[in-house]
């Protein structure tokens, strides 16, 4: 093995004095940025080889190079890697280590490349890793669902405005509802990925490479899309990072709504649906309470990702150009908003699919003056403005409600004296079913319209 070098910071020529203790400890990012261990070592493979296509590496030297970078990931994977006090961040820790098994030819890999360009590259590699992840996550909730939806569509249920029952709605519908807010947010994640998919490697400290690497070379190698065609941007860009969690944000702010309305359900003034023992808990002073407490944590996790998200927007509008320290305010919203969207994502897969749901509870909840709207809507089949048939049908609403009796048991002569365009069909649109197969256009709760929204969902799956 070759000498050792004097054990240095990356930055240190240019200072004479010690880092305080509690700075270097402020200054410090490995706690946290060491999961990017695989990506950095990715980049520094890359690298190396565009070093030696440079010329500024002979194929020796790149064998060894690579043989070291390859030994250091191995002490990753089996957990065997040994930081060190003076590790400032992944890095550091990665070219030290590097260093001391290769000797000094480790010093060769930073050869124009700057830990400005480096950062940069590992967040994006690392990101593009974990949105392929995030992204299975969420199509296997929707499988859930629309699988949920297609075997239970028989089931009726009151559909809720204000909290208010409105009209009949298939629960497949409602179900479905909330599937294609996923399905949306699933497709402006595939949308995301260009946007990360560009390389900063090679955009050095902030003005370039002045080694000519092939950084079309490092694109391919390293898997990017497109390559960062101005170095200061290149180094300073997060916007990847915040479009992330503004995704993230909104994702759990369907999440949270998704929640609200099962936690609403399961409660038993409502009993439409039971959670499981698996994603329930119970109380430590009232034996009877089984609560769902996975829904709300999902609900609580919104609130969590939408700060991740305000407070690096905060951290990144007062910057100037370029690097700056406070970028590395970057990782711990991103981590820790990509752990929590991607289980929260595979909590609700679990929670859906292990749930019982209870039609017949759904059913009873339906009551006759949810069939109002479809009241108004067979005097309009004789030729009455809806305007005069919605005042109609209120009256109705509210004779009934005197009577304390349904819509269904006023007279056909109480009818008539509101309007004598009502007959003795007018019996007919007492029947929910009716009144949901009736709402047939595209978008409707009918069987067949919901019959082709699982089509159209599974389409778009299977396309993939």
């Amino acid at each position: 093995m070759a000498d050792q070098p004097t054990k240095q910071k990356l930055w240190g020529g240019r200072f004479t004095g010690k880092t305080d203790p509690l700075m270097h400890e402020f200054n410090q990012s490995l706690k946290y940025d060491r999961r990017m261990w695989d990506a950095d070592i990715r980049g520094s493979i890359a690298y190396a080889k565009s070093l030696c296509r440079a010329g500024l590496l002979t194929k020796q030297e790149e064998t060894a190079i690579l043989g070291g970078l390859n030994s250091v990931a191995k002490e990753w994977t089996e957990g065997s890697f040994k930081i060190q006090a003076d590790d400032e961040d992944i890095h550091t820790a990665n070219e030290r280590r590097l260093t001391e098994i290769i000797g000094a030819l480790g010093g060769k890999l930073h050869t124009g490349r700057s830990r400005n360009d480096q950062v940069a590259t590992d967040m994006r590699i690392w990101l593009l890793t974990e949105v392929k992840t995030v992204e299975e996550s969420l199509k296997a909730l929707l499988r859930v669902m629309i699988e949920r939806a297609d075997k239970e569509v028989d089931i009726l249920m009151p559909g809720y405005t204000h909290l208010q029952r409105g009209q009949p709605v298939r629960w497949s519908h409602l179900l479905l509802s909330h599937a294609w807010s996923f399905q949306a947010d699933l497709e402006r994640l595939k949308e995301m990925v260009p946007r990360i998919s560009v390389l900063p490697l090679g955009s050095g400290a902030l003005g370039g490479n002045p080694f000519g690497v092939d950084r079309d070379f490092l694109a391919k190698e390293l898997g990017f899309q497109s390559v960062a065609e101005n170095s200061m941007w290149g180094v300073g860009d997060r916007d990847f990072i915040v479009e992330f969690l503004m995704w993230s944000s909104l994702t759990m702010t369907h999440m949270s709504r998704l929640a609200e309305d099962l936690i609403i359900y399961s409660t038993a003034e409502f009993g439409f649906v039971t959670l499981s023992d698996a994603y329930s808990t119970g109380s430590s002073i009232m034996p009877q309470k089984k609560n769902p407490d996975s829904l709300e944590l999902l609900r609580g996790k919104s609130g969590r990702l939408f700060g991740n998200m305000a407070g690096f927007m905060m951290t990144l509008k007062g910057m100037p150009s370029t690097y700056n320290k406070d970028l590395q305010e970057d990782k711990e919203p991103l981590f820790d908003s990509v752990d929590n969207v991607s289980a929260s994502i595979r909590i609700a897969e679990g929670v859906i699919a292990t749930m019982n749901v209870h039609g017949e509870k759904m059913l009873q909840a339906l009551s006759m003056d949810v069939l109002a709207t479809d009241l108004a809507n067979y005097l309009v089949l004789k030729g009455i403005p809806f305007r005069e048939t919605h005042h109609i049908s209120g009256r109705a609403v509210a004779l009934a409600e005197s009577r304390k009796c349904g819509l269904d048991q006023l007279t056909l002569q109480d009818y008539q004296q509101l309007n004598p365009n009502f007959t003795e069909d007018v019996r007919d649109v007492f029947d929910f079913e009716a009144s949901v197969e009736r709402r047939n256009a595209i978008g409707g709760p009918s069987r067949a319209m919901v019959a082709r929204q699982i089509e159209t969902l599974r389409a778009y799956l299977a396309k993939d």
